[in-house]
């Protein structure tokens, strides 16, 4: 408004601006048509598909999620950023169409601006997603694809809640949305604990993304990997995802080695067994052995 004002510009006629989004039914649809089944009926059909998970631990949360943005089997943008800063303590990953996530997430910082001049002190995570939850439900039906975990820090500890575009609000420690997300929580499961610490939780993020950019075709490209503190969030890297697949891959490999090395000794027979010409006895040790004693006879 204050450019307009600036530049002298006018609307042509006797429209007015409209610096907000229209209500429900004001969506421009032919006339007779109700807008919900218009759309239905009418809309585009997308195939959307991403990977992001978010988790709380003790020391925070963490938020990850691949770079790819493809729309059925064309990749838009290789290189793209899911995870999105609402302000210093409140992040949050998005998923679904990327031009509805940027524009709610934008609409959420404004609000959570508002509010913080209002009333002097930001909103609690909780507040935040009950206002995202509350402003997206008013457009149920008509195709708004917006899917979010909400990760923050607030008076409370670390938070974490999943918002959807229907208005769906939940509390958890584990959210993973996505096409992608069966294969991320596969990895979840098995690994997440409250009282990890930081490296390990780093680690686990990034493990459970590469995974799921592995078996999943429309997720890939890098991982990126945030952490938020009680200081604030922090961008902790971004990595490779066929990269991090690799060196995890081999890591397997030599667990998998160890473990047999492991298995073959301990299945080795202790019992003397006679070898060598010269008639000596072996008693089934190995040379330096602690398990040696001082002496030995030879019979």
């Amino acid at each position: 408004m204050a450019l307009q004002d600036l530049c002298k510009w006018q609307a042509p006629g006797n429209l007015e601006l409209l610096p907000r989004l229209p209500q429900a039914g004001g969506w421009a649809v032919p006339r007779g048509c109700d807008p919900q089944t218009f759309l239905q009926t009418h809309g585009p059909r997308l195939a959307h598909g991403t990977t992001t998970l978010a988790f709380r631990f003790r020391h925070g949360v963490i938020a990850a999620a691949d770079t790819r943005s493809s729309c059925n089997n064309y990749v838009a943008c290789p290189a793209s950023c899911k995870i999105i800063p609402v302000h210093q303590h409140l992040l949050g990953t998005t998923s679904g169409t990327s031009a509805d996530c940027a524009t709610w997430y934008r609409v959420l910082q404004r609000e959570l601006r508002l509010r913080a001049l209002r009333e002097g002190q930001l909103p609690s995570v909780a507040g935040a997603a009950k206002l995202l939850s509350a402003m997206m439900s008013r457009y149920r039906g008509l195709d708004l694809c917006v899917a979010t975990a909400l990760c923050g820090w607030d008076y409370s500890g670390p938070a974490l809640f999943y918002v959807y575009s229907d208005g769906t609000r939940l509390e958890g420690d584990i959210f993973s949305v996505g096409s992608g997300s069966p294969y991320a929580y596969g990895v979840l499961d098995r690994g997440y604990r409250y009282d990890m610490t930081t490296q390990e939780a780093y680690a686990l993020a990034r493990c459970a993304v590469a995974h799921a950019t592995h078996r999943d075709g429309y997720s890939g490209g890098s991982v990126d990997l945030f952490h938020v503190r009680e200081s604030g969030w922090e961008y902790v890297s971004r990595s490779d995802a066929w990269v991090l697949y690799s060196e995890l891959q081999k890591l397997s490999e030599l667990e998998k080695q160890e473990e047999e090395e492991a298995s073959q000794a301990h299945l080795r027979p202790a019992t003397p067994h006679r070898a060598g010409e010269g008639g000596e006895l072996s008693l089934g040790l190995i040379p330096g052995d602690s398990r040696l004693p001082a002496e030995t006879e030879t019979l």
